[in-house]
């Protein structure tokens, strides 16, 4: 893709490692590589280039997220990242995961052939049956309570109560499957917010979510609207961190219970997924409900593919740490649940908890990790231009003046339609009745002889501009309105005199 001058491929100029520790890398002729002791790093787009040099200590990079097919890595320079405790992740632009290095540990054996006797000792059904039940509890309360949708998230209890009486690892994948459907037909009328002035240059199937399967691959893969391009992107993510935890626990990534075994593909870390999905769900959801996308942060190829524009799928990157710490407790207690299929290492004390420093934690007294960490903090846009703007506001300062007049004219028609509906009529009528059938009864000599209309003209009315509207309504049950023009002049019928009269505190004795 050609770089363009109006639309920056790199982020903001300054500090290119966020505290969260995760750099990402895209564009053509990427070059990872040492130079006098220092990581440096080459990437880019034509003339928008980038060089980063990073020291041994202080650089505080975690993760080095590769967005690209083009360009080399040195071997001295992974090494630098194993050294500092750094991972590398490779992902195409479709969001397939290439690779992922990081820092392993020493890997027990035994552990390995538990993991490989999974199916026959038990052990692959059971943990099967626990992150499928975790992952149906997390889309019953996303739909639940981010979709209100109470049916689909009853469906989908129902499925889940299915799983205890699940016999087999095929059982467990039909109740999945039947709760999937159930829950992604409740995503497909999701609208997708943009800014106005994006619209005419949207393709109507980018507005709502639409369905998962995309019509180019008949299967996720290849999204063909930004909602769903975003989820394979953080699916990549959760994959790729999914893979790391397998890798630092000493388990084989490629050797899965649930998933079964294909080239060229992670099932472990597939399975350890599974589990963690429905907060990706939920983070994206919060994104696409609350906030507009960005015309300019997508892209669409000529068989209708859509993709993110790097500097986008940069920010994106952003949200690893969030996922690295979900889906550590489940790959722990996964580790588990294959030391404990061995007699051998029954035996023994537990496997390591590399990632939660859960045993360490405990024997210390100190408190367990938190769940999860806060999200990365996103852009307040504009609803109208799409400007970054402050937040709390739905607009910026140009686009809030013609929301205004918009809003106002809105509730000028829907004033007008009210004022002339059948209710409102028949309010009046009521109250033109009411009115005559009061005149109508009253007489003139109901009227105190003191009360004349020379009387009211010199000693009531001079006074009444001195009393509110409301309280001149509420004397005499007229409406404010009405109590309006009596404040400025306006002579009521006779019989509200004695009334208003005694409103401003006039009596006989004034005569």
């Amino acid at each position: 893709m050609a770089a363009s001058k109006k639309l920056s491929q790199l982020p903001a100029p300054g500090n290119y490692i966020r505290k969260r520790g995760v750099l990402t890398i895209f564009g053509f002729g990427v070059r990872v590589r040492m130079q006098s002791g220092h990581l440096e790093i080459e990437d880019g787009i034509g003339p928008e280039r980038r060089t980063i040099r990073l020291a041994r200590i202080g650089h505080g990079l975690k993760r080095l997220v590769c967005i690209s097919e083009d360009g080399f890595a040195t071997l001295g320079a992974l090494k630098w990242l194993a050294d500092v405790g750094a991972s590398f992740v490779m992902l195409n632009r479709t969001g397939k995961v290439l690779f992922v290095t990081g820092p392993t540990a020493s890997s027990d054996v035994r552990l390995r052939r538990a993991q490989a006797l999974a199916h026959s000792s038990g052990a692959a059904l059971r943990i099967a049956r626990e992150l499928i039940d975790q992952k149906l509890a997390g889309q019953e309360q996303v739909a639940r309570d981010k979709l209100s949708a109470s049916e689909c998230a009853d469906a989908i209890h129902r499925y889940r109560s299915e799983l205890a009486e699940a016999d087999t690892i095929n059982s467990v994948r039909l109740v999945e499957s039947r709760a999937a459907a159930a829950y992604w037909s409740e995503w497909r009328t999701l609208p997708v917010m943009f800014p106005r002035k994006d619209h005419s240059r949207l393709p109507s199937h980018w507005r709502v979510f639409g369905t998962r399967v995309s019509p180019l691959t008949g299967s996720p893969r290849l999204a063909v609207n930004p909602a769903n391009a975003i989820l394979n992107y953080l699916y990549s993510l959760l994959e790729s961190e999914s893979r790391l935890a397998a890798v630092a626990l000493g388990l084989d990534p490629g050797m899965g219970v649930l998933h079964v075994d294909t080239k060229a593909r992670d099932s472990l870390a597939c399975d350890l997924m599974e589990p963690v999905r429905p907060q990706v769900d939920t983070f994206l959801l919060d994104w696409i409900m609350k906030e507009p996308l960005k015309r300019e942060w997508l892209f669409e190829q000529s068989d209708g593919n859509c993709r993110m524009m790097a500097s986008f799928a940069s920010r994106l990157s952003e949200t690893i740490p969030m996922w690295g710490r979900a889906v550590a407790p489940f790959a722990e207690w996964v580790t588990r649940a294959f030391w404990s299929s061995s007699a051998k290492l029954a035996r023994e004390s537990g496997p390591a908890t590399r990632l939660t420093q859960r045993a360490k934690r405990e024997a210390k007294g100190a408190p367990s990790l938190p769940s999860s960490i806060r999200a990365p903090r996103r852009e307040n846009l504009c609803r109208g231009c799409g400007k970054t703007i402050q937040d709390g506001r739905s607009n910026c300062a140009i686009c809030a003046v013609g929301d205004a007049t918009k809003n106002m004219l809105d509730a000028a028609r829907i004033g007008r339609e009210t004022a002339n509906g059948p209710e409102a009529q028949a309010k009046r009528a009521h109250t033109r009745r009411k009115n005559a059938q009061a005149q109508h009864a009253w007489r003139p000599s109901d009227q105190p002889s003191w009360l004349t209309d020379k009387f009211y003209s010199e000693k009531v009315q001079p006074l009444l501009p001195a009393m509110s509207a409301s309280a001149i309504a509420r004397q005499i049950s007229v409406s404010r309105w009405y109590a309006g023009r009596i404040r400025e002049g306006y002579r009521p019928h006779p019989r509200h005199w004695q009334a208003l009269a005694t409103l401003v505190g006039v009596s006989a004795n004034a005569c």
